[in-house]
């Protein structure tokens, strides 16, 4: 078919068009887990930290703070703290995650404050090791899908850009500490204690969602024997692995070193393999977060928010 543009214009827009199919659904996907993520946020703060006055850090644990001295819901003030936070830092970042963050916390905010406030956990205990699980899934989840919901991230940029001997883990961690602090002094001590609790827990849940619950276990093997270990692994276990250069440092001789990934359910079976084939090899087997590739998940490669 003849086209209208010429062949480079035509061929610009036949390109154009098939980025726009390959990246729409992965786009999707994206801000599918934000919206996901920004609903489970919400439902923290309304059925657990707000019933029991819990802070927890960060842009919303300060407008939980000033809600009690305004009256104003604690979503509006999220959103007022945060615009003046995005404006000034979303140079920073780039306006791609800076768009995307934007729209997870105007959700946020509108979320916080649609959702009636509800005590489901009756205790402030369970309300922060509940409502922490809760919000760092959900934080999890927005970082997933390339965002933020918080402008405490754009205020640790910009501290660290013009203080650059002050990390932005640092800066992000001298913030939480200065609210959980004063909600301490404006709710109580104990309130201040649970707003900790609620901080650790959602930090270590939103952590192992980043990393992902797709664990496996990766073994490296070293034998004399590795060509029949290779074998095995190839033939029963259906696997692939990858031999190492290595050198032992006593003898000064190649050593067949062997690194192999499998799923949980297949290491007991390949630690068996291998004594079973060289009862003396040496095998050291680790955690890994997440696996992908061939035989284990697949993704969208470099899902990491990116600066332009």
């Amino acid at each position: 078919m003849k086209n209208p543009f010429g062949n480079m214009e035509w061929m610009k827009a036949r390109m154009k068009e098939i980025d726009l199919k390959k990246e729409g659904i992965p786009m999707l996907r994206d801000y599918a887990l934000l919206a996901a993520g920004d609903l489970l946020t919400a439902i923290s703060f309304a059925f657990f930290f707000l019933p029991h006055d819990i802070a927890p850090g960060g842009v919303t644990g300060i407008a939980t703070i000033l809600a009690s001295v305004f009256p104003l819901g604690v979503g509006l003030l999220s959103f007022l703290i945060n615009l003046p936070l995005f404006a000034l830092g979303f140079r920073q970042v780039g306006w791609r995650f800076a768009v995307r963050s934007f729209l997870a916390m105007m959700l946020l905010s509108l979320m916080i404050d649609l959702l009636p406030p509800c005590d489901l956990a009756g205790d402030r205990m369970l309300a922060s090791l509940f409502g922490g699980v809760i919000m760092g899934f959900g934080l999890g989840l927005v970082v997933r899908a390339g965002a933020t919901t918080g402008g405490t991230d754009m205020a640790a940029m910009l501290i660290h850009s013009r203080a650059g001997f002050l990390s932005v883990p640092v800066i992000l961690f001298a913030i939480d500490a200065g609210v959980v602090t004063v909600a301490a002094a404006a709710f109580g001590i104990q309130a201040g204690l649970f707003a900790l609790v609620a901080l650790y827990v959602s930090a270590k849940a939103m952590d192992g969602v980043i990393k992902g619950f797709n664990t496996a276990m990766q073994f490296i093997i070293i034998s004399g024997h590795a060509e029949e270990i290779i074998r095995r692994i190839h033939e029963d276990l259906g696997r692939g692995c990858t031999r190492l250069e290595a050198r032992g440092t006593y003898e000064d001789r190649p050593m067949g070193t062997l690194m192999c990934v499998v799923s949980r359910m297949e290491a007991a079976r390949l630690k068996k393999m291998v004594s079973q084939v060289d009862p003396r090899a040496f095998v050291t087997v680790c955690d890994v977060h997440e696996a992908l590739g061939e035989g284990f998940t697949y993704e969208t490669a470099d899902r990491a928010p990116k600066a332009g």
